[in-house]
């Protein structure tokens, strides 16, 4: 009888079968995370346009029934001190008692711009969005939308 060898490495078919196998895991389970990041930016940009909607009522709220207005591309009136006149200040004082209501605008994760451009037709939510700026503000009714290509209502 012949003296059984002590095996000491993988031989090459098994180390084969391994990579096969990992090779089919992975086709099969990378493209299921492929496609999480745009589900967090759409997670994202929907949480911060509610979050903005909801300030920009407790603005309205606040100052007798007006929204507050574009100011150099962002809404100053949400991120500063106001008074009922809709007036800012940097600091808030007994005559600005309110706001501020944001930080800053937030970006829109899909840009990353924070700047707010006014709607194309107002009184009317746009139909798509054209990437220039973050946000679509529309100042006679308060609604504000995503604006990047490819951003659908």
């Amino acid at each position: 009888m012949l003296p059984r060898r002590k095996r000491d490495a993988f031989t090459l078919i098994e180390v084969l079968i391994v990579v096969i196998i990992m090779a089919v895991l992975a086709a099969t389970i990378i493209p299921q995370f492929s496609s999480s990041t745009k589900d967090a930016q759409t997670s994202s940009v929907k949480f911060n346009a509610h979050s903005l909607r909801s300030q920009i009522e407790l603005y309205k709220a606040h100052h007798l029934g007006s929204y507050p207005e574009i100011r150099d591309s962002s809404l100053p009136q949400l991120t500063k001190a106001t008074d009922v006149n809709g007036n800012t200040v940097d600091v808030p004082d007994a005559g600005h008692p309110y706001g501020p209501y944001v930080d800053e605008i937030p970006a829109n994760p899909f840009n990353n711009l924070r700047t707010v451009a006014d709607v194309p037709t107002p009184g009317t939510p746009p139909v798509s969005g054209s990437g220039a700026s973050g946000w679509q503000y529309d100042k006679t009714t308060g609604g504000i939308w995503p604006n990047h290509s490819g951003w659908t209502p």
